[in-house]
């Protein structure tokens, strides 16, 4: 058989959905059978697929995601390729694309948090692109072979939207980050994070964008809340993501939050731009405790990777974070920002919960494995040919 891999994500800028796509290619090519493999690239991350099997062919396909053209001239590319079944890593199928299809959907959050707050365009802008994410998640899903869900909670958010199947969504779990891998040999961490770590001082790390459903706005009030409760905590609250439109935003409203609590909050809140491995992996090492005050997550990478370093996580209780942490965090209420700095309390002076999470956190971690992910992926593959040969 002839599968196709849309890997156009490929690559550390398409963050989550790129580390996906990584994992999938490399762990799939451990896999010996006998199907073929053709991986769509763009020119960007070309070089960035490397394999001397030679099962696995590389195809341009330099088509923008979400664009005109991929809508159009990707439909051709893939086409030409005639591959028995292509395996999309996200939800953007071509509309006109009607040969099998597996596709792998990772979150609903577009739907669950509709809001013109998600985008940087014109309101008429982000209600025509609002319109036409509908219109391809639902062709996705009612056409796909077979759905991949990366969590239970995301399996049965699928099948609350949609009419679909449920023998047809199949759960495959994501896993946490090995960060150590790509560290060795690497550079010193940078100036900004070895100004913290050397300061000595105790932070609360986060780590990740700050679309509106991550819910900074809420994690810098609790935090707040926070230092207000403890006048004599030098501790910092760190957080670590691209610095776009989103997080500039997310300064003015801490500007905001320091005028209504009487804190100067850019003495004790550090923004740092997006950093190497090197640096990130120090910063999950050295952390007093990882906080996340999501609101919806289809699966949850970052605190995940905070309990493989044994770091104490308190994360928000809902969506899809009590299936993915277990019993390796501390839950709280994300829209409540009292509750939240209660928790960072807790989490910050109960030694004996500190203890207990940084034993369970590795032990949670390891439940979960990118090379599990692909095996169980490419079960499915094998599951289609085998349908086909009857």
């Amino acid at each position: 058989m002839r599968i196709g891999i849309d890997a156009r994500f490929l690559g550390p800028g398409s963050k989550g959905l790129g580390r996906y796509t990584q994992k999938l290619l490399l762990h799939i090519q451990e896999i010996h059978d006998e199907h073929t493999y053709v991986i769509f690239l763009r020119k960007e991350n070309e070089s960035l697929f490397v394999s001397d099997d030679p099962r696995f062919t590389k195809v341009i396909a330099d088509y923008k995601w979400y664009s005109l053209a991929e809508q159009t001239l990707f439909v051709w590319t893939l086409l030409r390729a005639k591959c028995d079944l292509v395996h999309f890593p996200h939800f953007n199928v071509p509309l006109m694309y009607y040969k099998p299809f597996i596709v792998t959907v990772h979150d609903l959050i577009l739907l669950r948090f509709p809001t013109h707050k998600n985008s940087t365009r014109s309101r008429a802008l982000y209600w025509l692109k609002y319109q036409i994410y509908k219109l391809v998640i639902a062709r996705a899903i009612s056409g796909a072979a077979s759905i991949i869900a990366v969590s239970d909670f995301t399996r049965n958010d699928i099948l609350e939207h949609y009419t679909v199947a449920p023998e047809k969504v199949i759960r495959i779990y994501e896993a946490g980050s090995d960060i150590s891998k790509n560290t060795q040999g690497k550079s010193l961490a940078t100036e900004a994070v070895r100004s913290i770590i050397e300061s000595q001082q105790k932070y609360f790390l986060y780590v990740g964008n700050a679309y509106p459903h991550k819910n900074l706005d809420g994690l810098v009030e609790a935090f707040a809340q926070y230092k207000i409760e403890h006048k004599e905590s030098q501790a910092q609250l760190v957080l670590v993501g691209r610095k776009d439109f989103f997080y500039k935003r997310l300064e003015q409203h801490m500007r905001r939050i320091s005028d209504t609590y009487a804190i100067t909050l850019s003495e004790c809140v550090v923004i740092l731009d997006t950093i190497d491995n090197v640096s990130l992996e120090l910063l999950y090492q050295k952390a007093h405790a990882f906080v996340f005050a999501s609101l919806y997550e289809g699966f949850g990478l970052p605190p995940l990777e905070a309990c493989s370093y044994g770091v104490p996580v308190l994360s928000s209780q809902v969506s899809s974070m009590p299936e993915v942490l277990g019993d390796a965090a501390l839950y709280a209420d994300p829209t409540h920002a009292k509750e939240f700095a209660r928790a960072m309390s807790v989490i910050d002076t109960d030694q004996e919960l500190r203890v207990r999470l940084r034993e369970r956190g590795p032990l949670q971690a390891q439940k979960f494995s990118w090379q599990r992910m692909a095996q169980e992926t490419h079960s499915l593959y094998r599951k289609y040919a085998s349908s086909k040969k009857r």
